[in-house]
């Protein structure tokens, strides 16, 4: 049962991941990978409300499996972000690479913080 959770958080965090990188235009010249920097940012966002969450709120191993490894594993994009880095290493953007990298793990990080604390607040958690 456990696999058909897994299963059915991908699929949705597939299709969430194609939404929303479809929602950002794509501008002539625009060299910065937005998509999937937004992806990432959210993800780590909202896994961080998530983890907060069933720290209140006991949730099934499988619910806890759909929701952090099904949806957010598919919905966040960590090898794209790692290609798309090299990529702009590649055709000489060294400073936009490092600002995408780093920005995106400080980013992501502050994000995890945020989403713990907006669900801190919004949960007691247990213990």
């Amino acid at each position: 049962m456990l696999y058909l959770y897994l299963a059915a958080g991908g699929i949705v965090g597939t299709f969430a991941r194609y939404g929303v990188g479809q929602w950002f235009p794509t501008r002539p010249g625009t060299d910065f990978p937005w998509p999937t920097f937004a992806i990432n940012v959210a993800g780590s966002l909202l896994l961080g409300f998530v983890m907060r969450t069933f720290q209140a709120m006991p949730v099934t191993p499988e619910v806890r499996a759909l929701a952090t490894v099904g949806f957010c594993g598919t919905f966040t994009t960590f090898s794209t972000f790692s290609y798309e880095t090299v990529a702009l290493m590649q055709a000489g953007h060294w400073g936009r690479a490092s600002l995408y990298a780093a920005g995106s793990v400080a980013v992501g990080l502050l994000a995890v913080f945020a989403g713990m604390a907006l669900a801190g607040a919004a949960f007691r958690p247990r213990g």
